[in-house]
């Protein structure tokens, strides 16, 4: 029987602009004057700051930029951080999902495989949830999504939904133990 390799063999987090290359050094830059700070996804995205950047712009016009309520966004990325056991979004976003009213009843539902999440947000958790296990969501899902959120709002809860599983599957390459459910 072998034994997995170990994490040490994970791409590093770059986590300060000292030994950075040049382009990495402007990406850096970037990132820490329009977050305040690096954050972890884009500590591993440096390795390639040409994806880096760009995946950093999408970011930031979902987060800041886009038409979804913050209650809704957060709701449907803390969904998205439990469907793809990412620890970091979650606790990245908890305390955003708070202040913007996510009860702490949906709260423990998302964390619980079994748990029932009450309308209104089931229409957000289900297409999310549904969304990430077929690459699809049902005609019925898109319905009820689309009567609440509208045309664009379901392609912006979409995009939502593909960036931070994009995000999550970067951080977990880096860090594959750092699961929701500590």
């Amino acid at each position: 029987m072998t034994s997995p390799i170990p994490h040490t063999d994970r791409p590093p987090l770059l986590t300060n602009r000292s030994g950075l290359s040049e382009s990495q050094q402007a990406v850096f830059d970037w990132i820490v004057e329009s977050r305040g700070t690096m954050i972890r996804p884009y500590e591993v995205l440096l390795h390639l700051p040409e994806m880096a950047r760009p995946a950093a712009e999408l970011g930031h016009q979902i987060r800041y930029e886009g038409a979804l309520s913050d209650h809704d966004r957060e709701l449907a990325i803390l969904a998205t951080s439990v469907v793809h056991a990412c620890g970091f979004e979650w606790d990245s976003h908890i305390g955003l999902a708070r202040t913007a009213g996510v009860a702490d009843d949906t709260i423990t539902a998302l964390r619980d495989p079994g748990g029932t999440i009450q309308a209104p947000d089931d229409v957000i958790v289900g297409f999310v949830r549904e969304l990430c296990a077929t690459s699809r969501v049902s005609d019925a899902t898109y319905a009820s999504a689309a009567e609440r959120l509208g045309t664009a709002g379901v392609v912006e809860l979409s995009t939502l939904v593909g960036y931070y599983t994009l995000l999550a599957f970067i951080i977990n390459l880096a860090e594959p133990d750092d699961s929701v459910d500590r």
